[in-house]
């Protein structure tokens, strides 16, 4: 036995599942976890000495790759310096003045510690503000693990939704609606049938919580304008797509200005951190400017804020974004001619950095479609990759990541990779 297995095997003793968050536990593709010890660059290394190539990147955060220098040595700095002192500090205010001045939509943000953390609070403030309790969410559209977004569609786009997990309380669920991604009648509808009680409509502008599914031309500016139709506040969950997709993250990409926006992982430099934020008026709700509460000990944490400001200062220099581009076309078109090439049908969606490789021949645009991939052919792809050390999502729902640190020789290695393994399972 291995010491990754030795581990695994003494972490199901002590922690649900042997992890710390599911997916983690490979239940999607079968087999076991493996442990890592150390990572730099493009790579991680377990604890039995094998290297990977790594296409999930902490599942988002690490745009730059693991351990970048500049961001190690300014957290070394940092760590000598404190790591908590529950006081407000520069580097929040140096942080928020980047995410402002590359968010326009956001006047004034709020420090937290995760991506639910922010989708939670941002919900909160949009009921207050509105004063209506109602949400509209996209089915597939993960936005964190709090009570009122585990709910699932029910049984059609028109009725309140249900709990999606045990422990959830049905009245927590009860004002919660689910439209169906890429359609805009669902929302249309679900406004008519709930006319003055819909605070807000939350969404991932690019999904990447069901696999990458990205927006219909039309979609994301036809939800602002039935948003602000009816006095709703348009959200967009940004926590992926924030300085990934582009340095203002996809709502620069795609033109259309939500009320709130929540950001996470690459804003904290691959440390814990979330954000929410928008115009002046909306987040002088939040108090203590406001009445609306919300507080968070390690929120604005010198060690999150610090290694934030020194990753979007690297995503700031010219050219970046188009490299990375580059590198993520080359390593999609290499699977694509590999997967033709041995008659395995695949349906690749991609923006930017981040993709998703659906096994299935139909074009991926919604949950339902999402749902047709073959899950089976996925997880013997995903072992004979991890096999010849090429790390993707240990899920066919979860979207992959290129970052700086991937050379062309990572992106060839991985092509020729797939080339042997779509071979094999065909």
């Amino acid at each position: 036995m291995n010491k990754s297995s030795q581990l695994y095997e003494e972490a199901k003793r002590l922690l649900p599942g042997g992890v710390s968050s599911p997916v983690r536990a490979f239940k999607a593709v079968g087999g076991e976890p493996f442990f890592v010890e150390k990572a730099r660059g493009s790579r991680l290394y377990d604890v039995d000495g094998r290297a990977y190539i790594d296409y999930v990147c902490g599942w988002g955060p690490l745009i730059l790759g693991h351990a970048h220098p500049q961001v190690v040595a300014a957290l070394q700095e940092a760590v000598a310096r404190g790591t908590c002192f529950g006081t407000p500090i520069e580097q929040e205010v140096v942080l928020a003045r980047m995410v402002t001045e590359a968010f326009p939509s956001i006047q004034k943000v709020r420090f937290v510690t995760s991506g639910t953390e922010a989708t939670m609070s941002a919900l909160r403030l949009a009921r207050a503000f509105t004063r209506r309790e109602k949400i509209i969410k996209f089915e597939g559209c993960y936005h964190g693990h709090s009570d009122m977004l585990l709910v699932a569609a029910g049984s059609g786009a028109l009725t309140l939704g249900i709990p999606d997990s045990p422990g959830v309380p049905v009245g927590a669920a009860s004002t919660t609606l689910v439209a169906q991604y890429n359609d805009l009648q669902t929302v249309a509808d679900l406004f008519d049938a709930n006319y003055g009680q819909i605070a807000t409509v939350i969404l991932e502008p690019v999904a990447g919580n069901m696999g990458v599914v990205l927006p219909e031309p039309g979609f994301l500016p036809g939800l602002r304008d039935l948003c602000s139709q009816h006095g709703a506040l348009l959200i967009f969950d940004e926590v992926i797509t924030g300085f990934r997709v582009s340095y203002g993250g996809a709502q620069a990409v795609y033109g259309v200005t939500p009320d709130l926006t929540c950001l996470g992982k690459i804003i904290g430099g691959g440390l814990s951190v979330g954000a929410y934020g928008g115009p002046a008026e909306i987040m002088a709700r939040m108090a203590p400017e406001g009445p609306v509460y919300q507080a968070g000990t390690l929120s604005g944490n010198p060690l999150a804020m610090t290694a934030g400001i020194e990753t979007l200062k690297l995503l700031r220099e010219p050219g970046f974004y188009d490299s990375l581009d580059r590198k993520a076309q080359f390593l999609c078109n290499g699977i694509a001619n590999a997967a033709a090439e041995a008659g395995v049908p695949i349906s690749q969606n991609r923006i930017g950095s981040m993709f998703t490789t659906f096994f299935t021949d139909q074009p991926i645009s919604s949950y339902a479609t999402v749902k047709t991939s073959n899950t089976r052919l996925y997880s013997s792809y995903f072992h004979a990759m991890l096999e010849e050390g090429v790390y993707f999502a240990p899920s066919q729902f979860e979207a992959s990541f290129v970052s700086l640190a991937h050379s062309q020789e990572d992106l060839e290695i991985t092509v020729e990779t797939a080339r042997k393994a779509f071979q094999g399972i065909r």
